[in-house]
């Protein structure tokens, strides 16, 4: 547990996001044990970077004269995620074997085709393609008429897929189709999800009954994400497909798939290629036949489950009633120090669950785990007490952002998270990181998916995974501040119909 005037170190989720080190020649030298066996040493004799990261636009041929295939694949927990140097993950797995495969059959010798992972968030994935930016794009793709419209396919990579319903404990029952009606779902617009409840809004509207919400996720969750917070009861249900489902709830116990609840049937999976690509089209759709007829996709899969932690859940009734409690608190002095509450609630949260009575094994104190000495430093009471506590907590992170952020081109959520950052991994460490991700090109002043990407890199997940934590938090709070303020209207509304 983090513990403010003391920092030490603890793992939680697996990070959300990942680093952007296109190629890890670390992966060689190292093998810890969740890593799956069956990946390929990555070789030496790497084309430069430059190769890699500007745009260009041509087919198998061009690629294996530029000795490059760039992979867009998505930040997660299955498909690709970096921890140090070592990238993981199914997509990664996958993009090893077709490396090793091509320079099998192509002969390259020790002049080799290299296949690279560049991670973006879901909704780049397609643009990404089309400029340029990649060459395909893996990781659980749903072929659907819309994405048709602008890229081409491999052939199918997963058959016969069909999106559920995968309710939470917080969620009403849910027998059929129809009683989505009304109901809250959430999920990410680029999703072929979105998709799936666009045409059964249409289909409710013929039968004349209320749409379902859409409640949008950021692209940078993937679907483990989202099924970890209706699990956790952030959030009360979501729709996915129904393999990754039963997947999933081998770990998140608290999911409830609706088997019988579609909004998809015979769904394809497949990898997306530019429409000009028929060269890479057939290479890959070799590659495919050989790899689902062996079964190393499934099993590279189901290793994956091996050595995860998750985040807690912070909407359980307990923790709602310690929500409401420490609300007015976390609202007072976020005021007075000019710091966002919900985001001092999330990181409490993360410290503590929000417990007054939480003590470390270090001796940090409450919702805030404050260090005596550093309790006796801000000057603001007892820390045993709540008040005092969260009071010397914020006032500690909002000294901390002054010092290190407030003069930076950042907006206040980056500014809160950089201050996170540099409280977990040191504010000496996260100025180098920012200096590494200007020199690659990356925006300094952003956390997510810039300079993150070199701390999953260069510090491993454990920074990455903190923050990451806090920002789901966040978003849970906003839901809950968000669903108070609609029930407030909505009372108000009905108060003044009545003329009461």
């Amino acid at each position: 547990m983090q513990s403010l005037g003391f920092p030490t170190r603890r793992l939680a989720v697996l990070a959300l996001l990942s680093s952007m080190t296109l190629i890890a020649t670390g992966a060689a030298a190292q093998t810890p044990a969740p890593a799956p066996a069956s990946a390929p040493a990555a070789k030496t004799g790497l084309p430069p970077v430059g190769t890699v990261s500007k745009t260009w636009t041509g087919d198998f041929d061009g690629m294996v004269k530029r000795r490059v295939i760039r992979v867009l694949v998505p930040y997660s927990k299955t498909f690709y995620f970096v921890d140090r140097a070592i990238q993981r993950g199914l997509s990664y797995e996958v993009t090893q074997l077709l490396e090793a495969d091509l320079n099998k059959k192509l002969k390259t010798g020790n002049i080799r085709l290299h296949v690279v992972c560049i991670p973006v968030t879901r909704g780049e994935m397609i643009p990404h393609l089309l400029e340029g930016r990649g060459d395909i794009a893996m990781g659980n793709l749903t072929i659907t008429p819309e994405r048709l419209k602008q890229v081409d396919f491999t052939d199918p990579t997963g058959r016969n897929v069909v999106e559920i319903v995968v309710a939470g404990p917080s969620a009403e029952p849910i027998l059929t189709v129809e009683d989505l009606s009304g109901k809250d779902v959430y999920l990410r617009k680029s999703s072929s999800y979105y998709q799936s409840i666009q045409t059964l809004n249409a289909e409710l509207a013929k039968a004349k009954k209320a749409p379902v919400k859409v409640r949008l996720a950021p692209e940078n969750l993937e679907d483990e994400d989202v099924l970890e917070m209706v699990n956790a009861g952030l959030v009360k249900m979501t729709i996915v497909e129904d393999y990754l489902a039963n997947f999933w709830k081998q770990i998140f116990t608290k999911l409830a798939p609706h088997p019988t609840v579609t909004v998809r049937t015979g769904g394809e999976l497949g990898w997306m290629i530019r429409k000009d690509s028929p060269k890479l089209k057939e290479e890959l759709n070799v590659f495919v036949a050989r790899l689902m007829k062996s079964g190393q996709r499934s099993d590279i899969l189901a290793r994956y489950l091996k050595n995860t932690k998750w985040a807690r859940g912070a909407t359980s009734p307990e923790d709602v009633k310690r929500f409401q409690q420490t609300i007015a608190l976390f609202h007072k002095y976020g005021d007075r120090y000019d710091f966002d509450y919900l985001l001092l609630m999330a990181q409490g949260y993360q410290e503590s669950q929000l417990r007054q009575e939480a003590r470390s094994p270090v001796g940090a104190i409450g919702v805030m785990q404050v260090m005596p000495a550093t309790g006796k430093d801000m000057k603001v009471g007892d820390i045993n007490e709540t008040e005092p506590n969260i009071h010397a907590g914020v006032k500690f992170l909002r000294a901390m952002r002054t010092e290190y952020y407030d003069k930076e081109p950042m907006d206040p959520l980056n500014k809160g998270l950089f201050t996170f950052a540099a409280y977990n991994a040191g504010p000496g460490r996260v100025r180098g990181l920012r200096r590494t991700a200007a020199e690659r090109g990356l925006d300094p002043n952003v956390w997510f998916n810039n300079v993150e990407l070199v701390a999953a890199e260069k510090i491993g997940r454990e920074t990455v995974t903190y923050v990451s934590n806090i920002y789901k938090y966040y978003l849970a709070y906003q839901m809950v501040e968000e669903e108070r303020a609609e029930r407030e209207k909505i009372k108000e509304a009905v108060k003044g119909g009545t003329g009461k």
